[in-house]
């Protein structure tokens, strides 16, 4: 039974980012634990009536909120009779909500006849008068609490200006990467890591489905991204760990599969939290991701990462006891209802025949058959490759002296016809805008339709406005830095020397492949618009040298 006379001391200590500058350097010696810890400790020794029950110390706890491991073990003692007073340094200790430190200090503590001191505030609720109770206690803690939000702004604003500057802002890096030695906001990769990131984009490629991959891993004794990080030595802990001993998940490769952060584009922002109270964070739509490019060496090509992200867009699983898809995976689809192509064996006297159909006339939804055998599409799209393929070095070796001419790029634009659509579709909408006016004077339209009209011409004329700048973009991409820039070149020329179509030259070229019937095939290629802007640059040096000739042609016969 604690005696009243007597009161049983728990020191209660606290420090968090929130006592340190926002550049890190740490603020006055006075907040440190072993400060606040000796100064108390002092002044108990200073009051006979006062005996030490514990120390309770939350180091790198936020005083936003009140949820603290040492603190709810102080209430579990203030509860159980074992604590009738607790000291701390100031009361921004305690906490710095207004609302959460006021209820604590004027209605539990005195529910539980626990004497309350704020050393360096001056407070001891034994002998504070009503004046000190009622307005000082809690202008203080407004002020606290206030000191709360200014800092959750400024550290919002410095961290919004690292995102927007590149700089990697986590307290860990992702896994294939590490934090440089040198600048602990660049990235820099880690060998190890960084093969097995690459090994995981090439087996999804090949056809693998995220869960055999996972497997794989497993089998492999590839430590999952949690036990790597922890057998580096970093404290890293994470929401998604649901056993001892982490393994790989379909989770954790999808969740590698879909970070552009590999490709060598910083990506952060994505969520944010509530408000400095509240340790909730909601996502942010990816509108309002930050995002960076060449801040760090990409771990995986663009081309390779894009190839995922379609990959994972459509069902690539593998056939019921293998590891891998089948050739065209992904890529096959009825060119009528446009679902994906079904494949189907047939074994007749040891024979299996091989063909697709359509998915919906498999499940006997309508549409028809498309049926077309394995091998005959093999030879059609693999045919229809090579000839693309030898059209793109055929344009290739026509532009190589390209860089070398003196050209002004708006000759050259004047050959686009995609570039000359969009211009006449932006003078198009800018007239039926300005033609507005004159209707509404006439009273052929209302002020409603005005407005209506007004907004949706604007939305079209943006629209074709961005068109244009992607299409002249390309364009002068191309034409200043020649047409081998962010072009597999000699990933073109390999898959001349093929003999047969192998899945990585498929996704490496091919983006869709649609059946019609009586086996018509369609191939929709990758880099298809980069290629029609090749095509606009051959056309206008094909000009440039039936002019030249003309000119020669007429100088001969002067």
């Amino acid at each position: 039974m604690i005696k009243k006379h007597l009161f049983f001391v728990a020191i209660y200590l606290r420090l968090s980012r929130d006592d340190e500058d926002i550049d890190g350097s740490t603020k006055a010696e006075s907040n440190s634990i072993s400060s606040q810890r000796e100064l108390i400790r002092s002044y108990v020794r200073e009051h006979d009536d006062m005996e030490f029950f514990d120390i309770y110390v939350d180091d790198g706890y936020s005083g936003a909120n009140f949820d603290r491991p040492e603190f709810r073990r102080m209430m579990a003692d203030i509860e159980a009779g074992n604590v009738n007073c607790v000291i701390v340094k100031d009361l921004s200790r305690l906490g710095r909500d207004y609302i959460e430190a006021g209820r604590l200090i004027q209605k539990t503590f005195p529910a539980f006849h626990v004497r309350f001191i704020a050393l360096t505030d001056n407070y001891d609720s034994q002998t504070a008068d009503n004046n000190t109770k009622s307005l000082v206690l809690p202008v203080k803690n407004f002020i606290n609490d206030s000191y709360c939000r200014d800092i959750s702004q400024k550290v919002k604003s410095h961290q919004k200006a690292k995102r927007e500057q590149g700089k990697f802002i986590g307290s860990f890096a992702m896994y294939g990467y590490l934090k440089s030695v040198e600048d602990k906001n660049r990235l820099t990769p880690d060998g190890y890591a960084a093969g097995i990131v690459r090994k995981i984009f090439a087996w999804k490629i090949d056809g693998m489905s995220a869960q055999a991959i996972a497997q794989r891993l497993d089998g492999l004794g590839v430590l999952s991204p949690m036990e790597y990080k922890k057998s580096l030595g970093e404290h890293y802990t994470t929401g998604f760990q649901t056993k001892t001993t982490a393994k790989w998940s379909a989770v954790a490769v999808i969740r590698i599969l879909t970070n552009e952060v590999y490709t060598g584009v910083m990506v952060q922002g994505k969520s944010e939290k509530v408000n400095y109270k509240v340790k909730k964070t909601v996502a942010k739509p990816k509108e309002e991701w930050v995002r960076v490019e060449g801040t760090h060496e990409a771990i995986v090509s663009r081309e390779d990462f894009g190839i995922v992200q379609e990959l994972l867009k459509v069902d690539t699983r593998a056939k019921a006891g293998g590891a891998c898809s089948h050739l065209f995976s992904g890529l096959l689809f009825c060119g009528d209802c446009k679902e994906p192509m079904y494949r189907r064996v047939n074994r007749y006297k040891g024979v299996s025949k091989i063909h697709f159909i359509c998915s919906t006339r498999n499940s006997g939804q309508g549409c028809t058959r498309h049926s077309i055998p394995e091998e005959e599409l093999k030879e059609t799209v693999f045919r229809t490759l090579q000839m693309h393929v030898s059209v793109f070095l055929d344009v290739c070796s026509q532009l190589e002296d390209i860089q070398k001419m003196e050209v002004d790029f708006g000759e050259i634009a004047r050959f686009d016809k995609e570039i000359e659509r969009l211009h006449k579709e932006q003078d198009k909408y800018l007239e039926l805008r300005a033609g507005l006016h004159e209707d509404l004077k006439t009273g052929l339209i209302t002020e409603t339709d005005f407005k209506n009209f007004r907004a949706i011409y604007e939305k079209k004329y943006e629209e074709s406005k961005q068109a244009l700048l992607k299409q002249e973009e390309m364009l002068k991409h191309l034409f200043k830095n020649g047409v081998s820039s962010g072009m597999r070149l000699e990933r073109f020329k390999e898959a001349m020397e093929l003999t047969e179509l192998d899945r990585d030259t498929l996704l490496c070229f091919i983006r869709r492949i649609e059946v019609f019937e009586e086996k018509k095939v369609y191939v929709e290629f990758r880099w298809q618009e980069e290629f029609n802007k090749m095509l606009v640059l051959q056309e206008y040096m094909a000009s440039r040298t039936e002019s030249r000739e003309g000119r020669l042609h007429n100088g001969k016969d002067i």
